[in-house]
């Protein structure tokens, strides 16, 4: 991965099946702190916290979980890292995204950071894409 996460110097990222590039990077200023992802025109906005939240759920399923990536208005598919990211279970207490009308695709952007971190493992194929964690170091 290139990149540092700053919004001077973002990762430089592609999504899980290779089709997509794009860039992300921390917003600690922003209240709540974001990860801002940049696909093309269109900016989504994340609770920074994702990374560790959705991190610490993945090791607690303790196996491989689909990304069930979906739109804001479609429904994700149940047991998903997509359905985790919307739950009002979750510890956000629903939605990590935060910018209303792109909420969604959690499941698409998130496990390829995670990747490069070097806290999951993906698979990259060209559909049904899962994501397994790492143990922490």
């Amino acid at each position: 991965m290139s990149g540092t996460g700053t919004q001077d110097d973002p990762w430089q990222l592609t999504t899980a099946p290779g089709s997509s590039a794009y860039t992300m990077y921390r917003d600690e200023s922003a209240d709540p702190p974001a990860l801002v992802c940049q696909v093309g025109s269109t900016t989504l906005r994340y609770h920074l916290r994702a990374v560790d939240d959705l991190h610490a759920w993945l090791l607690a399923q303790g196996d491989w979980v689909p990304l069930g990536a979906a739109d804001e208005k479609k429904p994700a598919a149940a047991g998903s890292v997509e359905a985790w990211g919307r739950d009002e279970a979750n510890p956000v207490g629903g939605w990590y995204g935060l910018r209303p009308g792109f909420r969604g695709r959690f499941g698409m952007y998130l496990p390829p950071l995670l990747e490069a971190l070097g806290l999951v493992e993906l698979t990259h194929d060209a559909r049904n894409n899962r994501v397994r964690a790492l143990p922490s170091a």
